[in-house]
C-alpha cells in the first residue's frame, strides 16, 4: 500500500516510538492521526506535522470508538494502524520481604499493551473491512509494537513480556483471520531504543547498555523504528511477521 494520501492512525503517537511514527507518515505523505492519551502533547505532535490530535484511551471502547470518529470526521477513515501505545513496569515475583507481586500490577500492564492494543485493533479492522478495496484487493495494515522482551524477558519482567508475547502471538492468527478482508497484520519487536524513558536514565547506564548490544553498539533510534514501521505499509508481501529489531541484541536475565 502507498503511504501517500491515506489515513494513519498512531496510538501513543505523542512521544517516544509513536510520535517518531507519526513524523515519518506524515513526511511520507499521510493524512496522521495521533492517538494518545496526553492531549496537549498529541496537539503539539499533530500541530507540527499537519495532522489531527484525538485524546484516546485504548483500553476503553468509547474512548477508541469516539477517537476513530473524530478522525474520520477529520481526515477519513483510515486504512493504516499504528499500534504503539504501552506502558512499562518491573516486578518480581516475590519480593524481598516474601510478599507476592501485586495482581493488580500485572493485570495494568497486561491490560494496557495486550489487551488495549487488541481492542483498538478489532475496532480499526470492522471499520476497515468496510473500505471498498484498493489495487491487489488490499483494504488496510495493522502494526503492533512488541518487544525483545518478548523473547528475552528479564527478572521482573514477567508482566511486560506476557503483554508483548500476546502481541507476537496473536500475529499470526489475526493476519489469517483478516486475509479475508485484506488487511495485513504485522508486528516489530524492537530492542533498546533511545525514548524519553531510557534517555532519563544516567548517562552512565545509558552507555552500558548501548555497550550491550552487538552492532551497531548503541541504542536504537525512534527514526529507525518509524522507517521499519512504514516499510511494512508498502511491502504488500510483509504479512503475519513478527520482526526483531535489535541490533543482534539477546537480553540478560538482569
Amino acid at each position: 500500500m502507498q503511504i501517500q494520501g491515506q489515513t494513519a492512525l498512531v496510538t501513543g503517537g505523542a512521544s517516544g516510538l509513536g510520535e517518531a511514527t507519526a513524523r515519518e507518515l506524515a513526511r511520507l505523505g499521510a493524512k496522521v492521526v495521533v492517538l494518545d492519551r496526553n492531549q496537549a502533547l498529541a496537539e503539539k505532535v499533530a500541530a507540527e506535522i499537519g495532522g489531527v490530535a484525538c485524546a484516546c484511551d485504548i483500553t476503553d471502547t468509547a474512548s477508541v470508538n469516539a477517537a476513530l470518529d473524530q478522525a474520520e470526521g477529520a481526515v477519513g477513515q483510515a486504512r493504516i494502524l499504528m499500534n504503539v501505545a504501552g506502558i512499562g513496569g518491573a516486578k518480581r515475583l516475590v519480593g524481598k520481604d516474601g510478599s507476592p507481586a501485586p495482581l493488580e500490577d500485572f493485570a495494568r500492564v497486561v491490560g494496557v499493551n495486550l489487551v488495549g492494543s487488541y481492542n483498538m485493533s478489532r475496532l480499526f479492522a470492522a471499520r476497515c473491512a468496510k473500505l471498498d478495496p484498493l489495487e491487489g484487493g488490499e483494504r488496510g495494515v495493522m502494526v503492533f509494537t512488541a518487544s525483545v522482551a518478548a523473547f528475552d524477558g528479564q527478572i521482573g519482567q514477567q508482566a511486560y513480556s506476557a503483554s508483548k508475547g500476546g502481541l507476537v502471538g496473536m500475529t499470526l492468527p489475526m493476519a489469517r483471520d483478516l486475509a479475508q478482508h485484506g488487511i495485513r497484520v504485522c508486528t516489530v519487536a524492537p530492542g533498546l531504543f533511545a525514548t524519553p524513558l531510557l534517555l532519563e536514565l544516567p548517562e552512565a547506564v545509558q552507555q552500558s547498555l548501548a555497550a550491550s548490544i552487538p552492532f551497531p553498539p548503541r541504542l536504537g533510534k525512534p527514526s529507525e523504528f518509524a522507517e521499519l514501521a512504514c516499510h511494512i505499509v508498502t511491502n504488500g508481501h510483509l504479512n503475519g511477521e513478527v520482526i526483531r529489531l535489535d541490533g543482534a541484541l539477546r537480553m540478560a536475565p538482569r
